[in-house]
This record gives C-alpha cells, structure tokens and sequence, in this order.
C-alpha cells in the first residue's frame, strides 16, 4: 500500500447557515454542524483510502463559539494519522464575516473513521505522511490521543501507553 500525504485527504465545504438549521436564538444548531463534521470528515477518509468508511467515534467536539443564521461556514478536514484500520481526522471550522470575508475558527472535533470491507469488516489503510508544522504537532498527539481513548475504554492498560507515560517520566 502505497503512503499517502496529508495534504491528499484535504476535504473543504462551505455552507450557509439557512432559518431550517438555526436554535431558538437563531445560532446553529449543534447537531447539525456535527452531521456537517461527520460528512466531510467522511470524505476526508475515503481519500486517504478509497475505501468504504465508517465513523467509529467522535473524539472531541469544541464549540468555542456560537455560529449565527446567514453565516458563511467553512469545514476543512484532513486526516491527521493513520493506524492500521482507523485514521484520526481533524475537522476545523471557520466563519466568514459577511462585510470584510475575514475568517476566523470557530470550532473544531477529531473524528476517527474505520475503513470497511463489503462485509462491513475493518481493513488496513496506507500510512500518512505528514509534512507541515501543523500535520506532524497533529499526527505525533494522535496516538497519544488513542491510547487514551483506549484506558478509558479499559482496552489498554496504564503501563502499556508509552507515548502517554512520557509526557509524565521524562
């Protein structure tokens, strides 16, 4: 399996916030910018591997701040490391403002998605290449991200997350 950049799994989307995904105070609504996240960070995926995709959990979801009715959204998502079936993908999210174009993130999430076979049954991916400041900070933090995630769930133990331990020991 041939490595891929990050830079190769790029996914942008720009959409507008309309009344039909607004709150009672006329801000987006929460679920719809995760189904928004979910979607291109599903792209995102799919070019890393060109394979069926599955959203196998969310991460990390900030709201930093509120998002208004007629606002000009833009998602981007890139994958940030590849394991052997999954890959972490980070989902940032920036507002237009509507008189100068400025943009300025908003929110972000770190999704992971399993590349499936017919079956549905998990299969490898190729590994990713970072290559920016910002894609190797991304990809270093995103294993220390899993063996987290994987004590938490009681799938790992304590002792046996070396990148964690040497945040601590050293």
């Amino acid at each position: 399996m041939k490595p891929r950049h990050a830079s190769e799994t790029l996914a942008i989307t720009t959409k507008v916030v309309l009344p039909n995904d607004t709150n009672t105070l006329g801000n987006l609504f929460g679920g719809q910018l995760l189904a928004w996240m979910d979607e291109i960070a599903s792209v995102s995926a799919h070019r890393h591997c060109h394979r069926v995709v599955v959203t196998a959990s969310v991460n990390n979801v900030s709201f930093n701040s509120p998002i208004n009715h007629a606002s000009i959204v833009t998602l981007e998502a890139k994958v940030s490391r590849a394991f052997n079936s999954s890959m972490e993908i980070f989902v940032d999210v920036f507002v237009e403002d509507n008189i100068t174009g400025k943009r300025s993130k908003s929110n972000e999430a770190i999704y992971t998605f399993v590349a499936v076979d017919q079956h549905g049954g998990p299969i490898q991916v190729p590994e990713l290449i970072p290559e920016t400041e910002e894609e190797i900070e991304r990809y270093e933090g995103a294993l220390r991200r899993k063996q987290l995630a994987l004590i938490l769930a009681k799938k790992m133990s304590p002792k046996d997350a070396t990148e964690l331990r040497k945040l601590f020991i050293d």
